[in-house]
Formats: C-alpha cells, structure tokens, sequence
C-alpha cells in the first residue's frame, strides 16, 4: 500500500506550464519533495532546480509540509515550472497572507506561453519561410 494514504492531504492543487501537468499533494511533515515517488533532488539535480523548487516554501517561511508530486509530460523544465506553480497554489490555500507573498514572488501566474503550431508552407518549421529569389 501507498505510504501516503495513511497521511492526511491537506491539499491538492494541480499546476501546469506549456504540456507539463503537476499534481500536488500537501501533507503535515518535515519540508521533504517526491517528484513521482523520487526525491526531489534526483529528480531535478542541480542547485539552480533547487533554489527554483525550494523557493515557494522560502517566501512563506513554511517548511512544515511534505510535497508529494506526480508529473508528466513535457520536458524537465516545463514540470520544473509546473510544480513551482501546483505548491505555491497549494500553499496559498492554507492561509490568505501567503497568497499575497506568493504572488509578489510571481510565484502564482501561470506563464501561458505554449509552442506555437507548424504553419503549412514553411517547410516543417512554425515561423521559417521558402525563399524566394530575387528577380
């Protein structure tokens, strides 16, 4: 059985960035990250991931909850940027002051910049033009 089924959720906020979904699951404990069941700092090596993911819990002086995050899809920074946004909604949930913290660490805006479509004509590229000759 899963270990945090016998722990109480306090919350559950989902966060998303370009096709990155990040689903957030707030606990009582001692400040530990699961990234899909890994620690978090396997899962994002690095000590620029770190301060990025660390940061939410920063601004609120908060290191009291466990963060347990299932991810998927696109790329590493893309769910990076996702469960940055998935526990800072988490924790503005718990109290009202957090939220206006978070929000001036512009930690609670979704970035809603997505990958621009192929166009037809442009040769498998979104923006890149045929050329054409000159006369």
């Amino acid at each position: 059985m899963n270990n945090t089924s016998n722990l109480k959720i306090i919350k559950k906020t989902v966060g998303r960035r370009k096709r990155a979904v990040a689903s957030v699951y707030l606990t009582a404990g001692d400040g530990k990250i699961t990234v899909n069941a890994k620690p978090v700092e396997n899962y994002f090596p690095g000590e620029f991931a770190k301060r990025i993911y660390s940061l939410p819990f920063i601004v609120t002086d908060l290191s009291k909850y466990n963060a347990s995050v299932k991810v998927h899809g696109g790329g590493k920074e893309g769910q990076l940027d996702a469960l940055v946004l998935g526990i800072a909604r988490s924790l503005s949930e718990i109290k009202d002051s957090y939220k206006s913290l978070l929000r001036k660490a512009g930690l609670m805006t979704r970035d809603s910049r997505e990958r621009q479509r192929r166009m037809i004509g442009t040769g498998g590229k979104s923006r890149r033009q045929k050329s054409s000759p000159k006369r």
